[in-house]
């Protein structure tokens, strides 16, 4: 029987949900096939999951607890062929994305709820307009609701752009709910008079949201209530467009509620203006400006005396010898191929025009003050941050464990770097984050040797390649209780996403630099401030400081936050799509021109319009669909997780790394262990007070027990004879990321292919001769006792270092030294550990890069250390960057290191 699982394994109301009508679906179609009578059981069964889903679907207006009464009434009246007919077609509905299968017998048209009647006079529009769901909050009786649907419907027009149905929530606690379980809602509609609690019984849904779903007033005026959920509802959507209707005086009503309403009515004006309204609000989000210009400049007839010979297909279309190309692209992608940056189009360096208006669009759908597009990815993107914000000489702090063009960055801005160590995790040969006691120790640090006022950046990775998730709240609060002016760039490559959900967002750095700045500018932060100093005392040490949670000054500190991100990597754009988002107060009278300056050194004459008008549509999807999208992401996480775990055979060999093995238990306060396991409600209290926490859109698979290493996991089972693609690998590790794009068929592709590796090595296994199995049993051994520890920083060479009392080197003197092959030589592992057992301090002159884990063992000026040997000497990775095993290290001569260090002192 293909009932609905019990409900505690489901992750979201979504997944629930949709198991719920799966489930209802099959039974009906059962019940119909059972003839008149029917079996006691499955009618029970029908009732139950009928009533399991009312609270749900009191949540939307389609199916709706319309839907869910018209198969009440089909099942007690025994209709089972028609019950079976209706069930399958709303779930059908659902489950292909439509809203408005056709109505039954009894409704006049198509699309119209069950107990309502179409006006013929005013017909729906077009089935293809995207359909959407307004939230009205009040508590209306039937005739005022019957009233109000029935005017929004007279208003509606066959040529609307858009189609929406409206969702009744007679409460503040219904609202909340609502937001959080109907993705499809787009606008909400509040009017004067909603209550508190909602008359239905929402334990079943109530019990995935927990705090989420706070639902206290917590005033005691209607002003005052509307406010406050006015304020609930953009914190969880902030994407939501909100309109207030009222019977008081609507001149002083709109001047008293700010920006969170889009227009104020008035009750009794009629519903003309608020249709058109919600309408032209979905307009001006759904607008993709720069997308419209590049299409309609390709469908015009033009004359091409410029740059680029396949521009309109030119040079392909009647060719001979390449006609492929024309076939597997197709003809609309030459078509808006040009070089033209006026005639309707744009200049991405200079935009005045659409490009403008698109990247406008994103900085307010990202919570940014500025947004610019980037074409080249999100390693450009960073470069060109940190041009802009560095000088020669400056010193940057930055994560030793980051993405390559940090690094390359920092040499390029000729920038004097400390680097900090971020915890490890040696089991699974890779590092954690880094603590903010230790950005603090640095910090107090360079402040004690007088050289603070020469730090301008920090830079961290939100969240990092294993899903480890900073709070950016946090950290930059604590930097700014130290350094008022310090200025922050967060590499958000794999996160942008998380924007466009409530749990997700307030770990974003776009989010967490409006919430300081809110912060700082309300009177109470002043007087806790005032507080917070009292209790330091007048002259703290190091270690108080350190220790306690920091306040920085609301009088001298500026909130300077930069965010660059993969938009091809978690959203819909194609590859290289990339922007970088500013919230830097200082920006536009200290910043500007520079990072225009920088943007121009990074930024092609040539961008790729086609990158850029994806970027475009990626971010209205994102607008509309992104709530529910990442929602779908955790949703099939979960799904993975529970198949690995509850699989008989997998569990035996394979587990997915939980909260606890990632993330130590003194960076997790809240003491909770795997936030995902209950839906939102605990993943919310986590999410707001530890440290760090746990992505659970990656799933990191832990394979040592198989004896495979992960690289050959990877490529020759997985990639080259199933075509799974894997992100990362460890030696006993591999790292799968769900993301908007993935389905249920392609986790259940994974699990298939899982458990015939699985299936394929107890085969093996079980054949081996002794000899075989212990060399299989010693590789199962050293996998799972992970790799060898992964080795910190060691330092900088003294010829590097401007002063023997910071750790600051200068990468970019080491970087070019090395362009001299007379101040360098090759040495062999051997060769190199002699020289350091003789006590030669040897000192790399490249970067070395290991893939995996991804990330500089060594950078020029470093000195080599005798933890890094260690630890290449045990890596079995295919690929390292900056090292050739037939040569050895590059490393400077001890000649050039003396000339250096003198010319230097």
């Amino acid at each position: 029987m293909n009932d609905l699982p019990t409900a505690t394994v489901h992750n979201s109301v979504g997944q629930l949900r949709a198991d719920a009508w799966s489930s209802l679906t099959d039974l009906t179609h059962r019940l119909a096939a059972q003839g008149a009578d029917g079996r006691p059981d499955t009618t029970a069964r029908i009732r139950e999951l009928i009533d399991l889903l009312a609270p749900v679907e009191h949540c939307w207006a389609f199916p709706g607890t319309a839907a869910l009464k018209e198969l009440r009434a089909l099942h007690d009246q025994r209709e089972y062929r028609q019950l079976a007919y209706r069930t399958e077609e709303f779930y059908g509905a659902l489950a292909g994305h439509r809203h408005r299968p056709a109505a039954p017998h009894t409704a006049a048209g198509p699309g119209a709820a069950p107990e309502e009647t179409a006006d013929p006079a005013h017909p729906l529009p077009a089935p293809s307009a995207p359909y959407f769901e307004v939230l009205v909050v009040g508590d209306l009786d039937a005739a005022e609701e019957q009233a109000l649907r029935g005017e929004l419907r007279r208003l509606r027009r066959p040529d609307d752009e858009f189609a929406y149905e409206i969702v009744l929530a007679p409460s503040f606690e219904d609202a909340v709910i609502t937001s959080l379980v109907n993705s499809g809602l787009q606008a909400v509609v509040i009017r004067d008079r909603f209550t508190d609690r909602s008359r239905h019984d929402l334990s079943v849904v109530r019990r995935f949201f927990d705090e989420t779903a706070d639902t206290t007033a917590a005033t005691s005026g209607d002003g005052e209530r509307i406010h406050a959920l006015g304020d609930r509802l953009l914190a969880l959507r902030p994407e939501l467009d909100l309109y207030l209707v009222s019977e008081r005086a609507v001149e002083s009503t709109a001047g008293r509620v700010g920006r969170r309403f889009r227009r104020v009515f008035h009750a009794r004006e009629g519903l003309l203006e608020l249709h058109l309204s919600i309408l032209n609000g979905i307009a001006e989000r759904h607008r993709a400006p720069f997308f419209t210009a590049l299409r309609a400049h390709s469908r015009k007839p033009t004359g091409v005396f410029h740059a680029l010979p396949v521009s309109r297909g030119a040079s392909v279309l009647h060719s001979p010898w390449i006609p492929e190309i024309a076939d597997f692209y197709g003809l609309n992608i030459f078509l808006a191929e040009t070089s033209a940056t006026s005639g309707g189009l744009d200049s991405l360096l200079a935009p005045t025009g659409p490009l403008r208006e698109a990247q406008d669009l994103a900085a307010e759908a990202f919570g940014a003050r500025q947004t610019y597009f980037v074409t080249n990815g999100t390693s450009t993107a960073n470069k060109i941050v940190v041009q802009a914000l560095v000088r020669p000489g400056d010193i940057v702090l930055v994560d030793r464990n980051c993405h390559k063009s940090h690094h390359y960055g920092l040499v390029l801005a000729g920038a004097h770097v400390v680097y900090l160590d971020a915890y490890p995790l040696d089991e699974y040969g890779m590092y954690g984050a880094v603590p903010v006691e230790e950005i603090k120790r640095k910090l107090l640090m360079l402040k004690h040797e007088g050289v603070l006022h020469r730090v301008k950046l920090l830079m961290l990775t939100n969240c990092t390649f294993d899903g480890i998730v900073y709070n950016p709240s946090r950290v930059m609060e604590e930097c700014l209780a130290l350094k008022p002016d310090l200025a922050f760039l967060w590499d958000e490559a794999w996160f942008a996403f998380a924007r466009f959900h409530p749990v997700y967002r307030r770990r974003t750095a776009m989010a967490a630099a409006r919430t300081l700045t809110d912060r700082y500018r309300d009177p109470a932060y002043a007087d806790a401030h005032a507080a917070h100093r009292a209790e330091l005392g007048d002259d703290p040490d190091d270690e108080t400081l350190v220790t306690t949670r920091l306040m920085p000054d609301p009088e001298r500190v500026r909130v300077r936050v930069y965010a660059t991100q993969s938009t091809h990597k978690t959203l819909t754009s194609m590859r290289q799509g990339s922007m970088v988002h500013v919230f830097d107060q200082d920006f536009r009278h200290k910043v500007a021109e520079v990072f225009h300056e920088a943007y121009m050194t990074h930024t092609s004459t040539s961008p790729n319009y086609q990158i850029l008008a994806s970027m475009d549509l990626g971010r209205r999807q994102a607008v509309f669909e992104g709530f529910a999208l990442v929602q779908k992401q955790l949703e099939q996480a979960g799904v993975l997780r529970d198949a690995v775990a509850q699989h008989p055979l997998l569990s035996r060999y394979l587990r997915i790394l939980t909260t606890p093995e990632l993330v130590p238990h003194r960076f997790r306060s809240s003491g909770i262990e795997q936030p995902l396991t209950t839906g939102l409600a605990r993943m919310e209290q986590a999410w707001e007070e530890d440290e760090f926490v746990l992505d659970p859109t990656r799933a990191t698979l832990h394979i040592g027990l198989t004896g495979i290493d992960g690289d050959t996991f990877k490529h020759d089972l997985l990639m080259d004879r199933h075509g799974i693609q894997v992100n990362k690998t460890t030696r006993n590790t591999l790292l799968f990321m769900t993301n908007i794009g993935t389905t249920r068929s392609s986790v259940a592709y994974l699990i298939e292919v899982l458990v015939r590796i699985v299936e394929d090595l107890e085969e093996r296994v079980g054949e081996m001769g002794p000899h075989d199995r212990a060399a299989h049993d010693s590789a199962v051994t050293g996998l799972d006792a992970g790799s060898a520890a992964l080795p910190d920083f060691s330092a900088f060479h003294p010829a590097f270092r401007p002063s023997p009392r910071t750790p600051e080197g200068d990468m970019r003197a080491a970087f070019f030294l090395a362009y001299d092959d007379t101040e360098c030589e090759h040495l062999s592992t051997d060769a190199l550990t002699d020289a350091m057992a003789q006590g030669r301090t040897v000192v790399s002159a490249t970067f070395v890069t290991p893939y995996p884990p991804g990330f500089p063992v060594l950078v020029p000026g470093q000195v080599v250390s005798k933890d890094v040997l260690t630890y290449m000497a045990a890596l079995d990775t295919r690929e390292i960057h900056g090292y050739d095993p037939a040569a050895g290290y590059r490393v400077f001569t001890e000649t050039a290191l003396e000339t250096r260090h003198t010319a230097e002192r």
